[in-house]
């Protein structure tokens, strides 16, 4: 079971905060504290101050590609590669244009071929979910994203923004990276980071890829590329021998440690991933998570389901709806801890 809820559209937040002239780090931050129930209202840039010496933050440092191509009628939203294929054949969502946004487009055949700008040409080889096709470009992708993609918007966000404004601080590797934003850490910034290492806050990395996450479907993840370094492990594995707490910045970053979790230690791991958190697989390797506003019936609701528990759950998405927390990834962040 998890909660349901109606969202209002004006609660969908439609820009970046720098647009309006603020930092990265200013907005909102709704705390849940497990042990009480407690719920309470902060700025993000609190964070430090909220956490102990000795926490360790666990972020993802996927950079985000600008993995949609747009045509005259139809965009095509590449996903990630297929596992165990070549670099030109990737999972792709086919979008019909209309007017600033897309809608789902359920033509296609296999076989069918789709010139692209540059002069590259996509063929569709196969339906492997009701709106995710196995296609192959004419070239490497990457690369072509990079010369001719724009980032995947969708309709609550009315104008382009630049691929900058999709990265994180924690992005260091632009030769590769997932098709929508690793959202949680947006608001961190280089100061910010720096007040939390001198507080005594650990920060340690995973990498996982994030595909397509259309909200026309909420529909479980499927596999995504990870790899949870060595160092990182034993880092997880120091914290919890010493009672500190472990914390997810984003559900991406839990996927890969609960992954990386044989028998409840996390192990060095690297590969792809289709693992879904649910209240009845629990968590093995977290403490809480740091994460954005989701929405009503996503399937990361079960995963916050897990970490918080139902009561807390419900609690903060009602304090998040009456206080008018902002929605989506320029919107405002949840930080739930024991």
């Amino acid at each position: 079971m998890t909660i349901d809820f109606a969202l209002p559209a004006d609660l969908e937040a439609h820009e970046p905060p720098e647009t309006r002239g603020r930092a990265r780090d200013d907005v909102r931050l709704l705390v849940g504290r497990r042990a009480t129930g407690a719920v309470s209202h902060h700025r993000f840039r609190d964070l430090p101050d909220l956490l102990r010496p000795g926490d360790l933050l666990v972020v993802n440092t996927s950079a985000t590609l600008p993995a949609a191509v747009r045509l005259d009628r139809i965009g095509v939203h590449f996903s990630t590669p297929v596992p165990d294929a070549d670099d030109r054949l990737w999972l792709v969502e086919l979008r019909r244009l209309a007017g600033k946004t897309t809608r789902p487009y359920s033509g296609g055949t296999p076989g069918e071929w789709i010139p692209l700008p540059g002069g590259a040409t996509l063929t569709l080889v196969d339906r492997r979910t009701e709106r995710l096709w196995r296609a192959r470009l004419s070239t490497d992708v990457v690369p072509y994203l990079h010369r001719h993609g724009v980032p995947i918007r969708y309709g609550y966000v009315p104008r382009d923004q630049p691929t900058a404004a999709y990265q994180t601080v924690f992005a260091h590797d632009r030769a590769t990276g997932g098709a929508e934003m690793p959202s949680a850490a947006r608001p961190f910034t280089a100061d910010l980071v720096t007040r939390l290492v001198s507080r005594g806050v650990l920060i340690a990395p995973i990498t996982l890829h994030t595909g397509v996450a259309s909200p026309e479907a909420h529909e479980p993840p499927y596999a995504e590329r990870y790899e949870v370094p060595a160092a990182t492990a034993a880092l997880v594995r120091h914290v919890r021998a010493e009672g500190g707490r472990v914390i997810a910045v984003g559900t991406t970053a839990v996927r890969a440690l609960e992954t990386a979790a044989t028998g409840g230690r996390v192990e060095p791991s690297t590969g792809w991933t289709n693992h879904v958190v649910t209240p009845e697989t629990g968590v093995r390797a977290v403490d809480g998570l740091l994460t954005g506003l989701h929405e009503p019936r996503s399937s990361h609701l079960m995963m916050l389901d897990a970490i918080a528990g139902q009561d807390l759950l419900t609690s903060v998405y009602r304090a998040a709806l009456d206080e008018r927390y902002l929605w989506h990834e320029f919107g405002d962040v949840n930080l739930l801890i024991p």
